[in-house]
Parts: C-alpha cells; structure tokens; sequence
C-alpha cells in the first residue's frame, strides 16, 4: 500500500496494456510515486537521487516549492489553464520576465514564439521559418545530432537507430561533421566552409544550419568556443541562417542561461524547451531575429501552445533564479564538482580508458565499449541512483543532475556511481 492507502500500481500493469514503444521504464523498473528537490520516491518508499531530471526538463528540481506556490494559487483563483495563443495575463507575465530577465541584460533582440509545446515542436518552426525566411529548402545538420522525433527534425538529426524509426526518406537535410568527429586537430567548419565556397560541392545554398552546444543524446560531445564562432562567422558570410537547438542544454544546464554565451555569438534562431517551465510543464519557444519573423498568422499554429500553467511555472522560475548571476556561479562550481568525481571513477578503472565529456551540469563518462553504461546505469539504479545514457551506441553515462541539488547528495551521486562503474568493469 502507499502512504495514502491506496494499492501500490504493479509493473505488470504497464506490461500489459501500454505499447512496447516505452523505454524508460525498462531502464528504471520501479513505479515511483513522489518526488522532491533531487529525491524521487517509488511506492515502495524507496528514494533514489535523480541524476536524470527528466531528461533535462527540471533544471531546479521537483516539486520547487516556489514554483509549486505560484501554481497552485494560479489554479485556486480560477486562472486561465488552456487559450491556444490568445493574450492571458500569465501569457503577457511571462513575456515581460523573459524580455527583462533574460533577452535585455544579454543585449539580445528577439521575438518570441509559441510553436507547441514541445522541444521538436520548437526545431519544426524553426526549420519551416529558416526555409520561408531564405526562399531556400536544404538544412544542415551535423553528426552524432538530435533534435526531436518529428520528421522535419529527424532529418537534421545523425542518430541511425532513431532515423530509422521513421520508415520514410528522411529528406531535405544533410550532415556535416561536428567538432572532434576527425579528431581534435581538424576543424570541421572548413569542410562545411569549403562545400559552400565550391561550386562543384553538390552542396546547395542552404536555408540554415542547426547545432547544438553539446550534443546531448549523441555522447556529449561539446564544441569549442572557437568552433562555435567559425560556423556563426560561415554562415554569416555566406546568408545562412543559425540555428541554435537549446533545447536540452539551455536555462543554465551550461552555466549561462543560453548554451552559446560564452562563445559570444547571436544566432538567427533559438529552440528552447525541456526546462524553460521550470517545472517539468510541456512549453516550447522558438526565439526569432525580427527581421526574419516571416511567418503569417496562423502559418503555424496548434492547440496547445497556450500553456498557462507552464507560463506561471516559467515565470517564477525566471524570478527565483535568473534575476542575477547566482545561479550560473552556482553550476559553474558543481561542474568542478563533477568533473573531479568522474576523474575518480575514471582513475579506478583505467583498464576502460573512459573519457570525461561535457560541461556544466551535463557531463559523462565514455566507456568505449557499446552497452557498457547500460550497465553502469542499472548497477547504479539498483544502488538508488537514477541516471540514463549517451550516443549512438550507449556507451556514455550521462549526468543531469537538478542545477540545485544540494552538494552533499551530488557527492552521495558520485560515489554509488563510482561503486557501479567499479562493479561493471569487474563483472
């Protein structure tokens, strides 16, 4: 029984009556119940540290309480929950903390758009706006990327198991190479530079290219500032649009609030979701340079784009912790945390050679071996602590621990990941 008296649900019942398309819960066969801060609950009573923040989207944790206060006085009051892209005053809230907390004090001059409610949602308006923008249809992608399992998206992501899962011609994309794929003493931007320049290259014009920080689902690989700034140099030069997919990796999972600040550049296009609600509430914005705000009303639209409850989590969350640099010293000092527990845990097992990625509060650990951190995630799940993998071939642990988590349990984290990583590699 739960707390509450109510029978606990079994994991038969998911077995019996949902698709065989689910997939996390094969990685974590617990039924949880509760959560708080970095400590999720299975109706067992069990507590696990979350490592995994639901892929991303709670950056502050469960359950916030500030963010829940303001929620729950929203809905108490009788305030608008559902308006597609009518005006709202948790609409017109949240836009103002955004302008005020975010774009200006970052000198960026953006409009914001409501595509959906999810992060694919956000890389199709930015695609279908680059392609009306431009008058041109080819997106470049870039190796080991991912950016949504919708088709346009699809096509400018590199994972083949995921590609495949369309069952169609992935069509009007292709993909470059991203930085480090020939090694680190080869910069990649020149093969996309010279493909452009080349009027024999194949290679059309295209309407935009597509990038992310660091590659999230395609093994944590981060491009160097350096990098950054020649692709946005490239395609300035040449007419192209960027596009930033910050989608995982923005509202501070880096340290700044965006992914690309410290390279110091200003793409065309930005994608957010996962954490913009700040409280695990599906929303999505696609930011716009306005002189290429293209798209008629209605040109792209859908029922759900008009998210209150997410609006007033966004909001708060905006408030409680972007209204300085706290934050981002904060990350910045657990990613040094981090990176120095995953040198022990590479340190006791050099017979793997694993290899560090990452930055921030999103950094890993490359086993080599395909698999191998599927099993470190299980033995560390079986140690109570939550966390998934990376790449194509799973062979990166993958943290994402809340940016709040108390350091202590970050620690704890660490150190059950050692005690798995030691497991598997003596298994």
């Amino acid at each position: 029984m739960q707390d509450d008296g109510r029978p606990a649900a079994p994991l038969d019942v998911f077995e019996r009556l949902e698709s065989g398309v689910r997939s996390y819960i094969r990685a974590f066969p617990a039924v949880f119940a509760s959560a708080r801060g970095h400590t999720v609950w299975d109706v067992g009573g069990r507590s696990y540290i979350d490592f995994f923040s639901g892929a991303g989207a709670l950056n502050y944790g469960h359950n916030h309480p500030r963010l829940k206060g303001e929620l729950m006085d929203y809905i108490a009051r009788d305030g608008i929950a559902h308006s597609l892209d009518m005006g709202t005053a948790a609409k017109a809230e949240f836009l103002e903390a955004f302008q005020q907390l975010v774009l200006e004090p970052r000198g960026l001059e953006y409009r914001i758009m409501f595509p959906g409610p999810t992060g694919t949602n956000a890389v199709e308006s930015a695609l279908k706006l680059a392609r009306k923008a431009t008058g041109r249809h080819l997106v470049v992608g870039f190796t080991g990327a991912f950016h949504g399992m919708t088709l346009g998206a699809l096509s400018a992501s590199g994972n083949r198991f995921k590609r495949r899962g369309a069952a169609v011609p992935l069509t009007g994309a292709v993909s470059m190479p991203y930085d480090g794929y020939f090694g680190p003493g080869v910069d990649t931007v020149d093969c996309l530079r010279r493909y452009l320049e080349d009027d024999g290259s194949g290679l059309p014009l295209p309407a935009a290219v597509i990038y992310e920080t660091v590659q999230g689902e395609g093994g944590l690989h981060s491009a160097r500032d350096q990098w950054v700034r020649r692709l946005a140099e490239v395609c300035r030069r040449h007419g192209v649009l960027l596009i930033a997919d910050d989608i995982q990796v923005g509202c501070g999972r880096t340290g700044p609030f965006f992914s690309f600040e410290s390279a110091g550049v200003r793409p065309d296009i930005v994608c957010l979701s996962k954490s913009i609600s700040g409280y695990g509430l599906p929303m999505a914005l696609t930011l716009v340079r306005p002189d290429i705000d293209v798209l008629s009303p209605g040109e792209h639209n859908g029922t759900f784009r008009g998210n209150n409850l997410a609006f007033v989590t966004a909001a708060a969350a905006l408030r409680a912790f972007w209204s300085g640099d706290g934050l981002q010293r904060e990350v910045q000092s657990k990613a040094a945390r981090i990176r120095a527990g995953l040198a022990r845990c590479a340190a006791g097992v050099p017979e793997l050679r694993p290899e560090i990625r990452g930055r921030g509060l999103i950094q890993g650990l490359a086993l080599g071996e395909p698999g191998r951190a599927e099993r470190v995630c299980r033995a560390a799940f079986e140690r109570g602590l939550i966390l998934e993998t990376s790449g194509a071939r799973s062979d990166v642990v993958k943290l994402l621990p809340p940016l709040t988590i108390d350091p202590a349990a970050l620690d704890r984290g660490l150190d059950i990941l050692g005690e798995a990583v030691g497991a598997c590699a003596a298994a």
